[in-house]
């Protein structure tokens, strides 16, 4: 079946074609004739499928007839993160090109000068993140009421990094009658709730089995100790075939340790997380596409949305915290039919989190161990239950609840560089001196 197939418009399929697209992927094939149908959307598939495209390539063909008003976008797309709304972009500019369509991206790190401006031409298709949106909105900057087609992507990314109650409060000032597409890689019984919430008789769409890897990836786990990751991570980088790899760390502090680190021994690396500036991140990223940089270490930032031609390898630093950031992160490479590589190193207590990562790929990753190195198993449960214990232990002897933080904050925290934080207003009461406690 060609994309001419699917309903879509000569100048779609024209713009499609010149972007070197022949086939639908098996979620464009069957998505795009629901959505050009009217229907409400509920999609699972996961990461590198070509999902966006299954819902922009049928928008521009609604879109194209009718013209927008000033402040009263036609449709809107919610994204979790920058990086993502701006990949979107992307692809509105990329097949929309022989379409008339006005186009609008709200994210942080923008003035909001210059995207008031946009808004008040009026857009055809209004990209956004949630926090920056919900800004706009209490300026009084946009109406919401002439939405006609809403798009809520990545909706378990949005649950991880607490934007739930942000997107509940914008589908609330929606119009109750508009189409509605709703995607996610996985699909947690929250999730689900949402969906069933959001959605009117939508059809069902799932591609490939939940939370399942890539068959065009090759996993592997390399069990070291902690002190031995940054030597480990050099011979692997030295011995595989690298055309370019992005590196995940669960902290953000790790991040340029690692980079500082790899640039220290002569690798062409760079980093990105999410307290650098919006420009900042965005030069990297463009430089790491361009092949300028051939090593990006990245914090979960970048686990979903960047969409780099050819990604070799995958490697995560440290084991993810959440089995399904796994699933998101070596999904950046064996896309599109492709070949990759995805490496994980993981310290011999970090058992739970294999287990975890195990159970919800349906099975086991096979080990590794680099060239010159000592072999090592994962503790058992109740081994790796006692030397975390250990290792939270201070040297006076009580016990310090210290965890590793991860790069997104909770619901109802404060604003975070990684995307537009929840927006919502909290009182915060200090604790008393002798209530604190040092987080790392």
């Amino acid at each position: 079946m060609s994309f001419a197939d699917l309903g879509l418009s000569p100048d779609v399929v024209k713009a499609v074609t010149d972007a070197g697209y022949i086939d639908p992927t098996p979620i464009q094939e069957q998505a795009i004739p629901q959505v050009l149908m009217g229907r409400d959307l509920l999609g699972c598939a996961q990461t590198g499928t070509g999902k966006t495209a299954g819902f922009t390539l049928p928008m521009i063909d609604i879109l194209a007839n009718g013209r927008a008003r000033a402040r009263m976008p036609r449709s809107l797309i919610l994204e979790p993160t920058r990086e993502l709304a701006a990949q979107v972009s992307e692809n509105f500019d990329k097949y929309g090109k022989y379409c008339k369509l006005t186009m609008a991206l709200l994210i942080g790190g923008v003035s909001f000068g210059d995207q008031e401006k946009l808004l008040d031409r009026g857009v055809d298709v209004l990209i956004a993140t949630p926090g920056r949106l919900l800004d706009h909105f209490e300026r009084g900057r946009i109406l919401l009421n002439d939405v006609k087609i809403l798009v809520i992507d990545e909706a378990d990314r949005m649950l991880d990094m607490g934007f739930i109650p942000d997107v509940e409060k914008i589908v609330s000032l929606l119009p109750p009658l508009r189409q509605t597409l709703f995607f996610s890689a996985t699909m947690p019984p929250e999730i689900k709730r949402l969906a069933d919430a959001f959605l009117q008789n939508p059809r069902e769409i799932t591609v490939a089995r939940q939370s399942t890897t890539a068959e065009t990836v090759e996993q592997a786990l390399v069990v070291v100790e902690d002190l031995d990751k940054r030597a480990a991570l050099r011979q692997l980088l030295r011995s595989e075939e690298i055309r370019n790899a992005i590196i995940f760390c669960n902290r953000k502090r790790d991040v340029d340790i690692v980079g500082k680190s790899l640039s220290k021994h002569g690798f062409n690396a760079g980093v990105l997380h999410g307290d650098m500036n919006q420009s900042a991140r965005t030069e990297m990223l463009e430089r790491f596409k361009a092949g300028d940089v051939t090593v990006l270490v990245a914090s979960d930032v970048a686990a979903r949305g960047i969409d780099v031609a050819m990604l070799s390898h995958v490697f995560n630093f440290d084991v993810p915290i959440h089995a399904e950031d796994y699933v998101h992160r070596i999904g950046r490479t064996g896309r599109a039919g492709n070949l990759g590589k995805a490496f994980t190193f993981a310290k011999p207590d970090d058992t739970r989190f294999v287990q975890a990562i195990e159970a919800i790929i349906g099975r086991p990753i096979p080990r590794l161990t680099p060239e010159g190195m000592e072999t090592l198993e994962l503790l058992s449960d109740e081994e790796a239950a006692a030397e975390r214990k250990n290792k939270r232990r201070r040297p006076d002897g009580k016990s310090d609840d210290r965890r590793p933080r991860r790069d997104a904050r909770p619901a109802g925290g404060p604003r975070s560089a990684e995307g537009d934080a929840p927006h919502v207003i909290k009182t915060v009461v200090a604790a008393a001196p002798a209530q604190r406690r040092e987080r790392v």
